[in-house]
């Protein structure tokens, strides 16, 4: 069965589910309705955009210009880890807690992918990387945000008892390490879910898009559990290293608790 392409009409039909539900959040007060169409509408113009730049670097095959795009992404993903905590790092550190966390979860993973897994040739090949890190980020972000969310916010309530266990002697490493270990669990837990409910409750994905496309379901089913396995292992890389390199930034080197580091979001 061929592709069935979307009209702009059909994506205008869904657009309007969304600003149906954009008018209920306001009818209810829930204060969400005004967010939720400018993230409709960024989608939008993100979507169609980065359908035009993929066109273009299909047809390319110069690694500078695949490496430019996939920073790109890189850049953006590890801002947006930390733009999405209500007790937000501060300062240059921030910006790098993110983005090397994303690195370890995505890149690392998405190289390995490429490399050792499906064996790609060259292994820059746009049509493999771009997608496949894509996905990578996209799913790992949420749990390396949850995680570090999880840290910050439970240090500033549990500040009062991280200090006393200090006053105690003990170290910061056993001050904070209950928090730090329900911050990788909450982290991990998405996953977890995603992954026991895929198959039975869910068709993930990727998995759907294959079969739209017309690719065999058990290809896509294939694909699709490659790529969980993937995510499962960036998201605990990346939240492991993300956790550990934020909870000890928030000592400094005579391990008192510095959670002037930490600014509450205003939204």
């Amino acid at each position: 069965m061929d592709l069935i392409v979307l009209t702009p009409f059909d994506l205008s039909l869904s657009a309007i589910l969304v600003l149906l539900l954009a008018l209920l959040s306001y009818r209810l007060q829930l204060g969400v309705g005004r967010r939720m169409l400018i993230a409709a509408a960024r989608s939008t113009v993100q979507l169609l955009l980065i359908g035009m730049v993929l066109k273009f670097l299909f047809s390319q095959s110069d690694p500078f210009l695949i490496g430019a795009v996939t920073l790109i992404m890189l850049l953006v993903a590890g801002h947006e880890v930390m733009a999405r905590q209500k007790h937000r790092y501060i300062g240059p550190w921030a910006f790098g807690i993110g983005t090397f966390s994303m690195l370890i979860s995505s890149f690392s993973v998405t190289l390995i992918a490429l490399v050792v897994i499906i064996g790609v040739e060259p292994w820059y090949s746009p049509q493999y990387l771009i997608p496949l890190l894509g996905m990578l980020l996209g799913n790992t972000m949420s749990g390396v945000a949850l995680s570090l969310d999880n840290l910050s916010r439970s240090a500033w309530e549990k500040r009062a008892i991280i200090e006393a266990q200090l006053m105690l002697g003990a170290h910061y490493y056993q001050a904070i390490g209950q928090i730090r270990r329900e911050a990788l669990r909450s982290g991990l837990i998405p996953i977890i879910n995603s992954m026991s409910v895929a198959g039975l409750v869910s068709l993930p994905g990727m998995m759907t898009g294959q079969i739209l496309g017309g690719s065999p379901p058990l290809d896509a089913a294939k694909y699709q559990l490659l790529i969980l396995l993937l995510i499962a292992f960036g998201t605990g890389m990346g939240s492991i290293a993300a956790v550990y390199i934020g909870s000890i930034r928030l000592f400094d080197e005579r391990q008192r608790l510095r959670l002037d580091r930490l600014r509450a979001a205003r939204d």
